[in-house]
C-alpha cells in the first residue's frame, strides 16, 4: 500500500500489472482482505480488472481459507465479460473440495473434459481430483484418475505422486503406496518429506509399526528434515499398535530434535493409552500436556474421555468432562457420544440419558452413533415409547437410520416381545437399502422365539443364506432355541452337522445348548456322540457342560455314564458340586437296586476320596507348581479327557 501511495504522490498511475503484483503480495501472504482493498482502489482508479487480477483474488480466497467467498466471487466473475481459465477452475475446484461439495467440483472437471471445452484440464487439475476422491474415501478411482493422467499424456509431479501416496495412506495400504513410492524414484522424482511421511503413515495405519520406524529413518538418512506431521505419524503408528512406551520415546526423540509437539502428539498418545489399558499413562500424558502449554481442545478432551471410559474409570472421565466445561472448550457430538456410549456400558443408563438431554438443551446436532446409544440406554431400561420417538425425531431430523441404529430399535422390540414392530422395522431396513447384518438377524430372531414364531426363525436363516449374510454364535443360538421350540429334532441334527466345523470358536453357552436340546429330547446317545466331538475340536467346556450331560444321563437312568462322567470331571480338575453326588446316591437308593446300590456308593467314595486327595497334593504344591497345575492348557485337559473317554467313545451304554 506504501508503495501505491508513493506513485499516486509523484502523479505515476499505477499500471495494471503494478496493481496485480501488490494484489498477489498481499493474497500471497494470507491477507486476502488487504488485497481486496487494492483491487477495490484499482477499479475506482478506473483500472479494470483482467483476468489476472480475478485469478490473484481467488488465490487470495484460497490462501487465506476463504473457500466460500471465493466461489461467491467466481460467481460474480462469470457476470463479466472475462472468461475463466485453467487455472480460474483449478482454485474453483480445491475451494468446493475443501467445502466437501464434491458433486460439483466433479461437474467443472468433467466440463473441462469435454471436447470443445475452452479450458483443458492440466496436472493440477487432476492432482485435485485426486485428493477428491481420496478424501471421500474413493481409492478406486484415486487409481483411476491417475492412470488418466498417464494415458492423456500428461507427466505426473511430484505432488501428483503424493496425493496418490497419501490417497493410499490414509486407507492403510501399505502395499499400493509403497509401489507408488518405488514408482516415482524410478521416474526420477527424488521423494520429499510428504513423499515419506506419506508411506510411514501407510505403515502404521496398517499395524506395521517397525516398517513404519525403518521409513523414518530412511527419511533422516537421506538429509530430509522430519517435521511436525512425520512425528505424530509415528507416534500413531506405536500407539495404535498398542506400543505405547515407544510412542512416548518418539515424543521425546521429537523433542530433543527440537520440534515441539502440538495437540496432535497428545491426541494420539490418549488414543493410545485407551486401547493399551494405560490409566496411569493418561494422567502423565495429560500432566505433560500441560507442563508444555498445551492447552487441551475438544478432539484432546474427547480422545482423555474416552479413554478413561474404555479402562472402566467412569469418575475420572466425568471430572475430566467438567473441567472441559469450566474452561470453555465447547463438547460436540463426539464428546456426548463417548459419554452417552460409556455410561451404557457400565449400566448407567440414567446417566447416559442425562448427557443426551444435556445435548439438546445444548442443540449440538446429534450423530448416527449418539441416536444409536440413546435407543440402546432406553431399551435398557424398559422404556419402548421414548425409545421409539428417539428414532423417529432422527429420522425428521434428516438422519437417516443406518443398521446400527436399526439394530438398536430391533433389540428394544425384541426386549417388549412385539414381533409384529420388529418385523415390520426389517422390513423398511431393506426399503430403505440398508443390508441387514448378523446381529440385526438375530435381534429379530430372537423377537420370533420370545413371540412364539421359532419357525419364522428358520425361514430368515434361509433369507440370510440368499443374501450370503454370515452366521454368528447368536444366529446358531436362536436357530436351536427355534428347533427346540418346534421339537424339530431332523433339523437339529443338521444344524449341528453345520455347526460342527466351529466348535473350536463357538461360545461354551451354545456348544451347552445343543447338549441340552439333544439330551432333553431323550437322545442321550447323541448328547454324548456330540460332547465327544466338541472335545475332539478342542472346544471349551466348563461346569455347566458336565452338569447338563450329568442331569440328562440321570433322568434316562443312565448311571454307568453318569459316574463315568463325574470321574472325568475330577481327571480335568473340575470339581463335582455336592449336589451331583446327592443326586447318583439318591438314584442309587430309589432305581438302583440292592446290588447296583452298593457298586454305586461303592463308585462315589472313590471319587470323592480321589477329589480330597487332589485337594491335598495341591495345597502341598509351592506356588509355582500350582499355578502349572491350575492354568493347564487347554489342549492337556482335551488329551486327558479323550483318553479317559477312549474306552467308551464307540458305544453309550444303557443302564
Amino acid at each position: 500500500m506504501t508503495c501505491c501511495v508513493q506513485l499516486c504522490v509523484i502523479f505515476i498511475p499505477p499500471s495494471r500489472s503494478t496493481y496485480n503484483n501488490l494484489i498477489n503480495a498481499c493474497g500471497s501472504s494470507g491477507n486476502w482482505r488487504e488485497a481486496l482493498k487494492v483491487c477495490k482502489k484499482m477499479t475506482d482508479n478506473g483500472v479494470g480488472p483482467d483476468l489476472v487480477t480475478h485469478n490473484i483474488v481467488l488465490s487470495a480466497y484460497k490462501t487465506g481459507a476463504q473457500y466460500s467467498k471465493a466461489l461467491s466471487y467466481f460467481e460474480l466473475m462469470k457476470g463479466t465479460n472475462i472468461r475463466p481459465d485453467t487455472t480460474t477452475l483449478n482454485i474453483v475446484i480445491y475451494c468446493l473440495v475443501k467445502l466437501g461439495q464434491y458433486g460439483k467440483a466433479i461437474d467443472i472437471f468433467n466440463s473441462m473434459r469435454d471436447k470443445g471445452a475452452e479450458c483443458r484440464p492440466d496436472i493440477v487439475t487432476f492432482t485435485s481430483i485426486i485428493h477428491l476422491y481420496s478424501v471421500s474415501g474413493q481409492i478406486d478411482n484415486c487409481t483411476a484418475v491417475f492412470n488418466t493422467i498417464l494415458a492423456e499424456g500428461l507427466k505426473p509431479n511430484i505432488v501428483s505422486y503424493n496425493a496418490l501416496l497419501g490417497a493410499y495412506a490414509s486407507h492403510g495400504m501399505c502395499t499400493e503406496a509403497a509401489s507408488v513410492f518405488n514408482e516415482m524414484k524410478k521416474s526420477s522424482f527424488r521423494p520429499d518429506v510428504v513423499s515419506y511421511t506419506s508411506l510411514l503413515n501407510a505403515y502404521g495405519r496398517s499395524r506395521h509399526p517397525k516398517k513404519a520406524r525403518e521409513v523414518f529413518d530412511r527419511m533422516k538418512a537421506n538429509h530430509l528434515k522430519p517435521n511436525l506431521v512425520s512425528y505424530n505419524a509415528l507416534i500413531n503408528a506405536y500407539g495404535s499398535s498398542g506400543l505405547l512406551a515407544e510412542a512416548v520415546e518418539v515424543l521425546r526423540e521429537m523433542e530433543q530434535d527440537g520440534i515441539h509437539p502440538n495437540i496432535v502428539s497428545i491426541c494420539t498418545l490418549l488414543a493410545a493409552c485407551g486401547q493399551c489399558g494405560q490409566k496411569v499413562k493418561i494422567d502423565a500424558i495429560l500432566s505433560a500436556a500441560k507442563l508444555r502449554g498445551i492447552e487441551l481442545n475438544t478432539i484432546a478432551y474427547n480422545s482423555a474421555i474416552g479413554s478413561y471410559m474404555n479402562l472402566g474409570e467412569h469418575e475420572k472421565a466425568i471430572n475430566l468432562y467438567q473441567s472441559m466445561r469450566k474452561k470453555k472448550v465447547k463438547p460436540d457430538s463426539v464428546t456426548y457420544n463417548v459419554l452417552i456410549s460409556g455410561c451404557c456400558k457400565m449400566s448407567k443408563y440414567s446417566e447416559a440419558l442425562t448427557f443426551f438431554d444435556e445435548m439438546v438443551d445444548l442443540k449440538i446436532p446429534m450423530s448416527k452413533e449418539v441416536y444409536s446409544s440413546v435407543l440402546c440406554a432406553y431399551n435398557k431400561k424398559g422404556q419402548l415409547t421414548e425409545a421409539e420417538s428417539v428414532f423417529h425425531s432422527m429420522k425428521m431430523a434428516g438422519c437417516p437410520p443406518d443398521v446400527v441404529t436399526y439394530t438398536a430399535m430391533l433389540h428394544a422390540y425384541s426386549a417388549a416381545e412385539n414381533w409384529e414392530k420388529a418385523c415390520e422395522l426389517f422390513q423398511e431396513m431393506e426399503i430403505n437399502g440398508i443390508q441387514p447384518d448378523a446381529i440385526a438377524c438375530s435381534a429379530l430372531m430372537r423377537a420370533f422365539n420370545k413371540g412364539g414364531h421359532p419357525s419364522r426363525v428358520l425361514i430368515l436363516a434361509e433369507l440370510m443364506r440368499e443374501k450370503k449374510i454370515p452366521f454368528n454364535d447368536a444366529i446358531f443360538f436362536e436357530m436351536v432355541s427355534a428347533c427346540s421350540l418346534l421339537q424339530d429334532w431332523r433339523t437339529t441334527i443338521q444344524l449341528i452337522k453345520v455347526i460342527e466345523p466351529s466348535f473350536p470358536r463357538l461360545s461354551v453357552g451354545l456348544k451347552n445348548q445343543l447338549l441340552q436340546i439333544m439330551g432333553r429330547s431323550g437322545k442321550t446317545e447323541a448328547m454324548m456322540k456330540l460332547f465327544y466331538k466338541i472335545i475332539a475340536s478342542n472346544g471349551d467346556v466348563n461346569f455347566d457342560t458336565y452338569s447338563i450331560l450329568l442331569k440328562n444321563l440321570l433322568s434316562v437312568g443312565s448311571w454307568r455314564k453318569y459316574i463315568e462322567v463325574l470321574q472325568w470331571m475330577v481327571d480335568a480338575r473340575v470339581r463335582p458340586s455336592s449336589q451331583m453326588y446327592l443326586d447318583i446316591s439318591c438314584f442309587a437308593q430309589k432305581s438302583g437296586g440292592t446290588e447296583y446300590a452298593s457298586i454305586i456308593n461303592e463308585r462315589i467314595e472313590l471319587l470323592k476320596r480321589k477329589a480330597r486327595e487332589e485337594d491335598s497334593r495341591s495345597k502341598l504344591r509351592d506356588t509355582h507348581s500350582t499355578s502349572l497345575l491350575v492354568h493347564r492348557t487347554r489342549a492337556e485337559n482335551h488329551r486327558l479327557l479323550e483318553s479317559k473317554m477312549a474306552v467308551t467313545h464307540a458305544v453309550v451304554p444303557d443302564c
